[in-house]
């Protein structure tokens, strides 16, 4: 006889309090109010997690958290992720669907059924997981919907104190990881042994699954961007670039580091004093009152001295916190970018990644994950910067 006695109750797993948590869902009320809307049907498994605690990676089937400013919540999921749901956040109005159901023409009906056809809806245009077909047949059910882009996300750029806690703790477990990656490299090592040793070691440490996988390349192969491991075999005079990032309760801190099997090149040697000098310069930047086109600037203006303006063409970094796979940085919350004068605060986060490279041969890169304090930043590494060569 099976035993039906254990039960899944409300909050077992949650990673936030239930005061917090309505206290994000009181601001997002607010911000909504503040833009002329209604209800927002939030549908990025980022902003849900940020306003409930559900997380689960079962958000390639459709899942919506309908927020209105004057009602309660209400939740549509997946029935097989109801349990789930319960156990993540503390909802209380939750509406589950079956497999064979059709979820628009759910969460059409539901939307009817509560009375609110005739408020202003809206959507995050900008969400990753809101299919067209999705958006059409919505349209088509309920009329225009309105832009809700960024309202959430103004909300996760400053971090709490709790969420700051757990980018800590992860940034820990990205020390472990990285730390067994460079002490894997060697000649006769292959590329596959070296990210087992990262994942291995984070994942022991107490990281979670990841929003993206190490990017990891030796040789000609690191000199082209995001490179993955390909079972490729260390030999002499390697480059080796490695990039990884950790998760604690869905919060993802990252760290870049740079080998090199025996003597690097002076080209190399130049690139990496160079990256490193930016990375200091943006680092002294990231205070409160600066804002991040003025910390990216403070980078680029070292690349720029040195001469290697061509071989550095991106922003020098992303905010980070809440990820899930395809990316481990929330670029759609904050990026750190000429032309974007958002003011930086006390609570937000930030990677910071320079790599200069010559493409085809050799990539070098350092970074770091750092918190802005009330006077400047902290970073949360403790792995030396410098270029680490193996002879």
């Amino acid at each position: 006889m099976s035993d039906t006695s254990a039960v899944v109750t409300t909050g077992m797993e949650a990673a936030f309090s239930k005061k917090e948590l309505d206290e994000r869902i009181l601001r997002a009320r607010s911000a909504l109010n503040d833009r002329g809307i209604d209800i927002m049907l939030v549908t990025g498994p980022e902003n849900i997690y940020y306003l409930t605690g559900q997380q689960t990676p079962g958000y390639y089937t459709y899942q919506a958290l309908l927020l209105p400013v004057d009602f309660e919540p209400v939740f549509i999921v997946r029935q097989l992720e109801f349990n789930n749901l319960v156990a993540n956040s503390y909802l209380e109005k939750i509406h589950p669907y079956m497999d064979n159901a059709d979820p628009v023409q759910v969460t059409v009906d539901l939307i009817r059924e509560l009375g609110w056809q005739n408020h202003k809806i809206a959507i995050d245009e900008r969400g990753w997981f809101f299919p067209i077909a999705i958006y059409k047949a919505l349209v088509s059910e309920l009329g225009d919907l309105g832009n809700a882009a960024g309202v959430i996300e103004g909300l996760r750029a400053i971090k709490s104190a709790s969420e700051l806690e757990k980018l800590r703790i992860s940034a820990s477990y990205v020390d472990e990881g990285m730390k067994a990656g460079l002490a894997a490299v060697a000649i006769g090592a292959s590329e596959n042994d070296i990210v087992s040793e990262m994942m291995g070691k984070a994942i022991k440490a107490g990281s979670e699954y990841v929003g993206m996988e190490p990017l990891m390349a030796s040789g000609p192969r690191c000199g082209i961007p995001h490179g993955t491991w390909r079972r490729r075999v260390i030999q002499d005079n390697d480059p080796v670039f490695l990039e990884m990032a950790a998760s604690h309760d869905r919060y993802h801190a990252s760290l870049m580091r740079s080998s090199w099997i025996g003597q690097p090149t002076d080209t190399a040697h130049r690139m990496m004093d160079c990256i490193l000098e930016g990375l200091q310069a943006s680092l002294d930047t990231l205070k409160p009152g600066k804002t991040c086109a003025e910390v990216h600037d403070a980078c680029q203006a070292i690349i720029d001295r040195y001469g290697y303006t061509e071989n550095f063409k991106k922003r020098t970094g992303y905010s980070v916190g809440i990820s899930f796979a395809p990316d481990w940085g929330e670029g759609n919350v904050l990026s750190l970018f000429t032309g974007i004068d958002r003011v930086v605060e006390p609570g937000m986060a930030f990677h910071i990644p320079p790599a200069l490279r010559i493409y085809g041969e050799f990539t070098v890169g350092v970074s770091e994950t750092a918190i802005v304090t009330e006077s400047g930043c902290e970073t949360l590494s403790n792995i030396p910067r410098d270029l680490t060569i193996v002879k």
